[in-house]
């Protein structure tokens, strides 16, 4: 709390305090100093009294005295000093008393006897009495009637006593008196001080006041001018000089009110929508008129790099430009580029312009208006679909503060210009790579799916044949590992591009999986098919592509094919038969075509047959077995969590992969107990061996039909004696789910249990997307053919980093499938993924930790 005082008064008040406690002081010292004088006096006066009494008594003692005239002597003596303020009393001592006997005396106090003892005067003060004791003592002279003492020795006392009191008490009163009258004249001479200082110091404060008074924007602050003046004061110049200093600090880094609300206003719509992605030219021309209404800004530009070696230039005027400041400033935009190694000799750059007010005034610059006083930002290492520059042209140039803000403005627009592109470019990449295999730009496996299902519903509504190719690279393994991972993606490259040019125009070539393609060919019979397959064969044989040591690839073609509705009548068995019909390709040598007969399609559905009463068998007798593979924390470098994925136990050491009996099981309808028996066996394992990590299942869509599949899933959990927190079940996209209400629903169900839930195979469809926007998802495992390509593919690597930095801003950790080499890992760790897995960590097996591991634990 402040409290509004005047330094007149409060001078004035110290002065009369000071005066006060100066009386009393003066008062007390002077007493003190009067007290201890009157007491020495009266010493010396008692000192003086005993020896006169002494003297007398030595006269008459000398003249020869009886006892009648010793008491007379003693009773003048008594007689006498009680008429004054003090008074004398002769006492014998013991030798005086046993010659000449005892007279009529007081008995001896410890005063007293302190001077028969010391044979010395001594003083005390009893109250306002002072007693003072002096000693008789024998001498030479006193023995001829002392005959029976020595020289020295004592004979009596005298002692006399005299009250103080009134005389200090007098005494006091006119000290008392005297200071009363002398009292006043310090306070006054005080008050005419306090006076005239009071009056300079006012008069400086006045003066600076009226300079303050002046100050109403940060602008004004240079009309202080202080330290002209000279107050009189040495202390008062040195105040003035700092706040002049001050002033001129504050010059360089105060605000105006009105600027900063301006700023903040501005900020507020830096909100990116996606009405702002959309019409995002037409949002900054909106910005450019708002900084146009607190300080002239002619026009501003953004450098955006949205591919390798192409740039856009996006100039944004506030009003209409004459011809020549159009091109005035992109000529002086293109010097400033080039002087930049960034920049330099570019290869394209598309040239835009904008206006934020067609009715504004025209814009009509010199070349000296071009010396731009701007705010620019360039990025070493500018990414695809970063904004790598931004500049702006405003005359701001006096005033420091301005600039600063107009600096803020500009990086915070500068960052939001440049997200609203990425936001749009990532996005269309995304959309992009969701539907087509980043190394070879084919469509990839989803999008096959896709087509293969509507091409079976088309050709079913218009009853016509359509053909379906399954296409394996032979000996491609053998390729990667003599020449290395580069040159099979260039050969990878080639060939796709070779296969395009020999297909027909509406056929869909797509890139499986690896080595693996597959071609839709609509309204095709039998006989086109196979005439396509053989020009797929020379079309590899027609590829001019040699390995780097110069020799000849040995590598070929098997191509499975198959008709609909000739062969089956279901995308899934179709594709069932034509990869079937590839592998017979294989089997007879490898680079042919295999056209089915009709033995093929018994052999094959008979085939379907067995292994459906084999996958019926093998629920029943539970050798449905789980095998493990680790993801290690990128972090740690250790084993946090493990995939559970679903083997059967053949005859002998022998084990059926997923991939031949999970799409069967899930035709049959056995899928879930199926996943039942797996996750109990992985559960008892899991606590066998102690592993207190993550544990994730795959769960196929179809399971969420299922009334009963959450309640035994808590039954398998709780038995198991697994927190349902460990558990992380992934949500797969084999199928499609329409029904996203109820799938959201069954996800709801299974969080509510306290179970984590992982998308797989992120970014291999919308699906992916749409997961991830609407269900509370914990992990998301990034599809594997993007991680194994990172290192290789710049455009995968981006999809990557893009996917990483969506999945952490929605607080969902990240997993990198397919981590097959340390380079992988290196590059994975390097864009903070969480997890790795891959046979580069380990592959699958039917336990979590290596036979070895288990040993050193136990031992």
């Amino acid at each position: 709390m402040k409290h509004n005082r005047s330094l007149k008064a409060y001078l004035l008040r110290t002065a009369f305090v000071f005066s006060v406690l100066g009386f009393f002081l003066i008062y007390w010292a002077a007493s003190q100093a009067y007290t201890n004088a009157v007491k020495s006096n009266a010493i010396a006066v008692s000192n003086q009294l005993a020896l006169n009494t002494f003297n007398s008594m030595f006269q008459i003692m000398q003249q020869g005295w009886n006892r009648d005239q010793v008491e007379t002597f003693i009773d003048n003596l008594q007689r006498t000093s009680s008429e004054h303020s003090y008074s004398i009393e002769v006492y014998r001592a013991d030798r005086v008393t046993e010659k000449f006997g005892a007279i009529d005396q007081k008995a001896f106090d410890a005063f007293n006897r302190r001077t028969l003892e010391t044979k010395s005067a001594h003083f005390a003060e009893e109250g306002a009495t002072l007693r003072y004791s002096y000693p008789l003592l024998a001498r030479a002279e006193c023995l001829g009637c002392h005959s029976n003492a020595k020289p020295g020795e004592l004979l009596g006392l005298i002692e006399v006593r005299q009250n103080l009191g009134p005389m200090l008490h007098h005494a006091q009163n006119d000290l008392v008196s005297r200071l009363i009258y002398l009292a006043p004249i310090p306070f006054l001479l005080a008050v005419v001080v306090i006076f005239f200082m009071n009056r300079r110091i006012n008069h400086s404060i006045q003066h600076l006041e009226a300079n303050i008074d002046r100050v109403h924007r940060v602008s004004d602050l240079k009309h202080l001018e202080l330290q002209t003046t000279d107050l009189g004061f040495s202390e008062l110049n040195r105040v003035y000089a700092k706040v002049e200093g001050l002033g001129d600090r504050m010059r360089d880094i105060a605000v105006d009110r009105e600027l900063l609300e301006f700023e903040i206003r501005l900020l507020e719509k830096f909100v990116i929508t996606s009405e702002v992605v959309r019409d995002w030219r037409e949002y900054v021309n909106i910005l450019l008129n708002d900084i146009n209404t607190v300080m002239r800004a002619y026009n501003l530009f953004s450098i955006f790099k949205v591919d390798e070696e192409i740039f856009d230039l996006e100039i944004f005027w506030s009003g209409p430009p004459s011809d020549e400041t159009r091109a005035l400033m992109e000529s002086e935009i293109k010097k400033a580029l080039d002087a930049s190694p960034l920049f330099r000799n570019l290869m394209t750059l598309s040239i835009n312009h904008s206006i934020a007010d067609r009715n504004g005034a025209v814009v009509d610059l010199q070349l000296e208006d071009v010396q731009l006083q701007t705010k620019s930002l360039f990025l070493e290492a500018p990414k695809i679909g970063g904004i790598v520059g931004i500049g702006v042209h405003v005359d701001i140039s006096q005033d420091e503060s301005r600039r600063l803000v107009m600096e803020s403005i500009l990086s915070t627009l500068m960052n939001v210009v440049g997200s609203v592109k990425a936001i749009y470019k990532y996005t269309k990449d995304l959309e992009y790579y969701a539907t087509r295999d980043p190394l070879t730009d084919l469509h990839n496996q989803r999008i096959f799916w896709e087509m293969l299902n509507y091409e079976v519903m088309r050709a079913h509504r218009k009853d016509y044949n359509f053909g379906l190719l399954v296409v394996d690279l032979d000996n491609f393994k053998s390729i990667n590992d003599s020449y290395g991972h580069s040159f099979g993606d260039k050969f990878l490259q080639e060939l796709s591009r070779a296969m395009r040019e020999a297909l027909r125009a509406g056929d869909m070539l797509a890139r499986y999986g690896g080595d693996e393609f597959t071609v839709i060919l609509p309204e095709a019979s039998v006989e086109q098919t196979q005439e396509v397959a053989q020009r797929l064969l020379r079309s590899l044989e027609n590829l001019q592509l040699k390995a780097p040591s110069g020799d000849d690839l040995e590598t070929g073609l098997s191509i499975g094919l198959a008709n609909y509705p000739e062969h089956a009548s279901s995308s899934k068995d179709l594709f069932m038969f034509a990869d079937n019909m590839m592998y017979k390709a294989k089997a007879l040598g490898k680079n042919r075509v295999y056209v089915p007969s009709e033995d093929d399609v018994i052999e094959v559905f008979k085939d379907i047959s067995e292994k459906s009463l084999m996958i019926s068998k093998a629920i029943k007798e539970k050798r449905v077995i789980p095998y493990f593979q680790p993801l290690m924390g990128n972090a740690s470098g250790k084993i946090e969590a493990v995939e559970v994925l679903s083997r059967i136990q053949l005859e002998g050491d022998n084990v059926m992969g997923a991939h031949e009996f999970i799409e069967i099981a899930e035709n049959m309808g056995v899928i879930h107990n199926l996943d039942f028996a797996v996750m109990e066996k992985a559960f008892s394992q899991v606590q066998k061996e102690g592993f207190d990590g993550l544990v994730f299942v795959n769960m196929s869509p179809r399971s969420l039909v299922l009334s009963e599949f959450v309640p035994e899933v808590k039954r398998i959990v709780a038995e198991a004696g697994i927190p349902p927190q460990r558990v992380v079940f992934e949500i797969t996209e084999r199928d499609t789910v329409k029904n996203m209400t109820m799938l959201e629903k069954f996800v709801q169900s299974l969080k509510a249990e306290g179970f984590n839930l992982a998308i797989d195979d992120f970014g291999s469809g919308f699906s992916s997307f749409h997961y991830l926007k609407h269900f509370p998802i914990d992990f998301v495992k990034i599809e594997g053919e993007f991680i194994a390509n990172m290192v290789n593919d710049s455009k995968d690597n981006a999809v990557v980093r893009c996917i990483t930095d969506l999945a952490h801003e929605l607080k969902a950790r990240t997993i990198a499938e397919y981590v097959e080499s340390a380079e992988v890992l290196e590059a994975v760790k390097a864009i903070n993924i969480t997890y790795a897995q891959g046979f580069h960590i380990r592959r699958p097996a039917p336990y979590i930790y290596p036979p070895e591991e288990r040993q050193q634990q136990t031992g």
